[in-house]
């Protein structure tokens, strides 16, 4: 216990969160826009739906807000804090309690693994915004080189056919059909590692400022994807069949309720962004006064009620094409990203006007994958400009420094755009984004709670906030009971579970 700094940690702690040479962001909406753009990601999208559909439709929806409430909330509020009342990095903000640094370096770690696989996503995505200014769409029908295999799906009674969008998917941009695993990943797929290539490079630009440029890029980044999703729940609403898509995804299923808490909590994990430094480092550079609570409440539910609006995109559109197929809506979804790159293009081919609406899906794709990276490469940065400072203070070596960061990622992500890359892209994705992070929050908050001392954590926030209205300090008691309690007891089972 002698290794936590308390007091003395403490107080250093706000003598760097008031260094005036360190950046803070241009506006208060710059910081909100930017943790909502990196928690509001493609998970918001493919997976909470499809997590709603492989577990019994509306039931998940029951552990899914309590683990939200009892395990994400307090730990989205913990990381801000630390990062706010620390000025730091994910590793240099341990100076509070040296004994726990380590926690730092392996949310370093499982950043990289972060990057280095979501960027290929949005490569995915931005392969399919290129195809999609084709008329018609390369995967639809109508398109002359699949108008044979989509009368043979038509004829065939018997069979599995594969549809001409899972032709595209695992043919034309996977390439895995050439690979028999793991221990094959074949050659590069070029066209891939192009969109790969663009996208770094994009990612490199918009960060080339720090947060003084990508706060500016998220006003539209944050913005747009909201309105393409507003506009795809009206569009879904008009569309034949679509209520039996809605139906499916409220109506619940009770009893799978024993059987979902885990995939609730690995989705609470995947959508708010905990436990990777994003959040810590992009609270570094908020104001010391800046109340964390209120902006806890305001990331975290709009956050929430974006993935649940989500799921009326997808499902009435879904719904619709399970009724044009005649076939019940559980069986026209695919799993993962299959439902973002297979099952939802399938069904905007469908619909009349199908290039605007692909173009705006996987637009709205793309800006939701571009936020979320930004905050992942916002930790490595922070992490690495605070741990040697005349980085920071050079730009030239500042931008010098990401370039050769994006440089390293495009180089390792060309083995995930083999013909084989998706093995290797679901390896990293299982391991990165459930056990790892349960480890690392779990260390955090029994770390913060018992070594750091809850009280003296609290009492820090208290001190952030000094104008604290009178319902902070009540709902502080609510997460001071967690973070000794209900969160470690939870991350313990969700361990076990995993």
């Amino acid at each position: 216990f002698l290794l936590c700094l308390e007091v003395d940690g403490a107080q250093e702690g706000r003598g760097t969160g008031s260094n005036r040479s360190r950046e803070q962001w241009g506006g208060k909406y710059e910081f909100l826009l930017s943790c909502i753009g990196y928690c509001v990601g493609l998970g918001n999208v493919w997976r909470f739906p499809y997590l709603c559909y492989r577990n019994g439709g509306g039931v998940f929806l029951i552990p899914y807000f309590i683990m939200l409430i009892v395990t994400g909330v307090p730990l989205f509020l913990m990381e801000l804090s630390l990062g706010q009342y620390g000025a730091a990095g994910p590793i240099t903000v341990w100076k509070c309690c040296p004994l726990l640094k380590g926690i730092g370096i392996g949310m370093l770690c499982v950043s990289t693994l972060v990057c280095l696989y979501y960027n290929v996503i949005i490569a995915w995505t931005f392969y399919y915004l290129g195809s999609s200014f084709q008329s018609p769409l390369p995967w639809s029908c109508e398109a002359l080189a699949n108008a044979a295999i989509c009368n043979n799906t038509a004829n065939n009674s018997t069979g599995k056919v594969l549809t001409p969008t899972e032709i595209f998917w695992n043919e034309q941009v996977l390439g895995v059909v050439g690979s028999k695993g793991l221990h094959d990943p074949g050659p590069v797929r070029w066209p891939l590692a192009l969109c790969l290539l663009a996208a770094w490079i994009i990612i490199f630009l918009c960060m080339l400022k720090g947060i003084r440029s990508s706060g500016k890029v998220v006003y539209v980044t944050a913005t747009f994807p909201y309105f393409v999703l507003i506009v795809l729940i009206i569009r879904g609403a008009t569309l034949e069949g679509s209520l039996q898509g809605v139906a499916f995804y409220l109506t619940p299923d009770w009893s799978r309720l024993a059987n979902v808490w885990n995939d609730a909590a690995s989705q609470i994990f995947y959508s708010l962004g905990i436990g990777v430094g994003g959040l810590l480092s992009m609270a570094s550079y908020n104001k010391f006064d800046n109340n964390v609570i209120r902006d806890t409440i305001v990331i975290t539910t709009g956050n929430c009620c974006t993935s649940f609006f989500a799921g009326f995109a997808i499902f009435s559109v879904l719904g619709h094409m399970a009724y044009r197929k005649g076939v019940p809506v559980g069986e026209v979804a695919d799993t993962g990203p299959g439902l973002a790159f297979v099952a939802y293009p399938e069904a905007l081919a469908l619909l009349p006007g199908s290039v605007f609406w692909s173009i705006m899906f996987f637009l709205m794709l793309f800006m939701l994958g571009v936020d979320t990276l930004f905050g992942n490469m916002e930790g490595i940065t922070t992490a690495v400009l605070d741990e040697f400072p005349h980085l920071r203070g050079n730009p030239l070596q500042k931008s010098l420094f990401l370039g050769a960061l994006c440089f390293f990622f495009y180089l390792m992500g060309l083995l995930l755009v083999t013909n084989g890359g998706i093995y290797w892209f679901t390896l990293i994705d299982s391991f990165s984004t459930s056990f790892g992070l349960i480890i690392i929050t779990l260390f955090m908050c029994i770390g913060i709670s018992f070594f750091y001392g809850v009280n003296q954590f609290c009492q820090d926030i208290l001190d952030m906030i000094r104008h604290c209205p009178p319902w902070c300090g009540k709902v502080l008691i609510y997460f001071k009971a967690c973070w000794v309690f209900c969160t470690p007891f939870l991350l313990l089972v969700s361990l076990h579970l995993n």
